[in-house]
């Protein structure tokens, strides 16, 4: 595997990153990964996606705001980083509210641009507690702030190498649904799946989106993992450890890897810690 940039990582943090379970998930990648045409439908902070560092990819995401930074930081990132460091200079938390509260004002938040729009989530991300993105059922952020001493808001090294990447490489930067976004996928694309987790107690933050992920979706996604596998394009999925995950997955098709993952984001403390999670593949070596 090609040495990568260690510069290009994740910007912000997000429930479910990968950071942790880097080192396993890379153990059950296909060999000559470089080779392959890279699909991430669910990729939230891109810890795996910024790993790899892929040449062709096709990353997505449901969340509207989370994509926008993304194209933005492609498009627009010393724009975008003045307005960080503008953010920097003004973080306390009054100034956080007032920042958070726009999108209470439909019009006000509409007449924001793209790059003002993407600033403010970054700003969010870095000053609210836990570094959590939340909506309500409204759909507007409702995580309070976080009171840390001097967070990271503006990383405008960061930034700049990872828009050079975007820009330089052939990566398709999405917003549809997940089983969209695949359909071009053949036997030259790999598909990493990191869904929001299974969460039978709803201690798991999944809401990203105000219509959340349910068990249909999580079915749904099974049956396209199915498809795939029928198709002969190699699938790794992650998600929680619960009995309904393994009973979904239990097939033939699939093998089901236990693996130990430190999680800080939980709606309970005993999600928090060490935890066991799954990595889940369709085919062998």
């Amino acid at each position: 595997m090609v040495k990568n940039n260690p510069l290009i990582k994740p910007y912000l943090k997000w429930a479910g990153g990968k950071r942790q379970l880097l080192t396993e998930i890379k153990k059950h990648l296909p060999k000559n990964i470089n080779n392959y045409i890279y699909y991430e439908p669910f990729v939230g902070a891109g810890a795996v996606f910024f790993e790899l560092q892929p040449k062709k990819a096709v990353i997505n995401d449901c969340n509207a705001q989370l994509i926008l930074t993304y194209n933005v930081i492609r498009d627009n990132a010393e724009e975008l980083i003045l307005l960080l460091k503008n953010h920097q200079k003004k973080n306390n938390e009054k100034y956080f509210y007032e920042i958070r509260n726009i999108d209470r004002d439909e019009v006000k938040f509409n007449e924001l641009a793209n790059i003002e729009k993407a600033a403010r989530l970054i700003f969010l991300n870095k000053t609210c507690f836990n570094g959590l993105y939340r909506v309500n059922s409204q759909g507007f952020f409702n995580v309070p702030y976080g009171k840390y001493k001097n967070p990271a808001i503006c990383e405008d090294i960061v930034l700049r190498q990872i828009s050079n990447y975007l820009s330089s490489n052939e990566i398709t930067i999405l917003n549809n649904d997940f089983e969209q976004i695949i359909t071009t996928a053949n036997k030259e694309s790999f598909i990493y799946f990191d869904p929001p987790y299974h969460s039978p107690d709803k201690t798991n933050f999944t809401g990203y989106q105000a219509n959340g992920f349910n068990e249909n979706e999580q079915e749904r996604l099974r049956n396209v993992m199915v498809k795939m596998t029928d198709s002969g394009i190699k699938c790794l999925l992650s998600n929680s450890d619960t009995e309904y995950i393994r009973e979904l997955y239990k097939n033939c098709l699939f093998e089901i890897m236990p693996v130990q993952a430190k999680r800080t984001i939980n709606s309970d403390s005993a999600g928090r810690g060490t935890v066991s999670e799954l990595l889940i593949k369709n085919w062998k070596e």
